[in-house]
């Protein structure tokens, strides 16, 4: 197939082209940033500097690489530093996933396309109250944290665009906090190293849940969802939701590092805001049942757990994708 993969330079777009390419897609891969070229091209995908925002060039790219399948992968996530500021912070995320989606759905019509898949998100988004656990039939939270209605605002809106693409089949998928290579939680990542430094506490009971999932799972699903599979919304987190009180001693006893502080919620409410506590107390998980009865996914981390000690163990640092290809899907 022919694929038009908006935003492969980031996180997801790294481990996925090689995944694609050595399935035998052509992959017109999209950047904002020229010096990421070379490292497309010799990933194996045709590269284009473009400005997701600009609606003409979107519409001559898209329409020139005459496209089968179009993904949506554009973020500004990799400079998200203060959740006290997540409003400002998400700001140019939020209008990738609203101006930037609107433009790459009326190319992918122009250009004929027959799939649209796009990177949502799992986790705070959902609704803070009942079990721990979420379904993509559980609503999203009515009543967010102000500083995260406009994000919230913006994932709705993706998504409903996405699902009700007319003529195009369109799938949504609500990744988990990723960790692994080129993302924060990998050796020498940001977490990580706040971790280590015991910069990154446990706010008040530390009950708020959060699905993990691995940058190459992510990269899998993807993959699945732009081979095959119905319109809708899938979850692409792992087996085990885990509260914060849980996974971050873990993640500091797998690096070496001290257990984290506990501090009360007053304190952490100063440091990193309402958000920020949310995350810390109330968030929760999701469930991956879905994507794997219908996209027939299956993570090869199952667990944060193993996942944790294969890709944060002090020596280890993966830089080449798992070759998950024997797990194909055929619909």
């Amino acid at each position: 197939m022919r694929i038009f993969l908006a935003g492969a330079s980031g996180a997801v777009g790294k481990r996925l082209v090689p995944i694609l390419v050595a399935g035998g897609h052509h992959v017109v891969a999209t950047t904002r940033t020229p010096s990421k070229v070379d490292r497309l091209r010799a990933a194996g995908a045709e590269p284009i500097v473009l400005d997701a925002l600009d609606r003409q060039a979107i519409m001559k790219a898209v329409v020139s690489a005459r496209p089968d399948v179009v993904v949506h992968q554009m973020t500004a996530l990799s400079t998200l530093r203060n959740l006290k500021k997540i409003a400002q912070e998400m700001a140019l995320t939020n209008r990738l996933r609203t101006e930037g989606i609107e433009y790459l759905l009326e190319a992918a019509r122009a250009a004929g396309a027959s799939r649209f898949i796009a990177q949502s998100y799992s986790g705070w988004p959902n609704i803070r109250e009942g079990g721990r656990v979420k379904t993509e039939d559980d609503p999203l939270d009515p009543h967010p944290p102000e500083s995260m209605k406009e994000t919230l605002a913006a994932i709705r809106q993706l998504e409903a665009s996405v699902v009700s693409a007319g003529h195009l089949t369109g799938i949504a998928l609500r990744y988990g906090r990723f960790y692994g290579p080129g993302t924060s939680i990998e050796p020498g990542g940001d977490i990580v190293e706040r971790v280590r430094q015991r910069r990154f506490p446990i706010v008040g009971n530390g009950s708020g849940v959060w699905s993990f999932v691995h940058i190459d799972d992510v990269a899998n699903a993807t993959r699945l969802a732009i081979e095959g599979g119905p319109a809708g919304v899938y979850n692409i987190v792992d087996d085990e939701p885990a509260e914060v009180s849980v996974w971050l001693p873990e993640m500091a006893r797998v690096i070496g590092a001290k257990p984290p502080y506990h501090v009360p919620v007053w304190l952490g409410r100063l440091v990193i805001g309402d958000a920020g506590v949310s995350m810390m107390t109330k968030v929760r998980g999701s469930s991956n049942a879905k994507a794997k009865r219908i996209l027939k996914w299956q993570p090869a981390y199952p667990t944060w757990r193993e996942g944790f000690r294969t890709a944060l163990a002090p020596g280890e640092k993966h830089t080449e994708p798992v070759d998950l290809a024997a797990s194909r899907s055929t619909y």
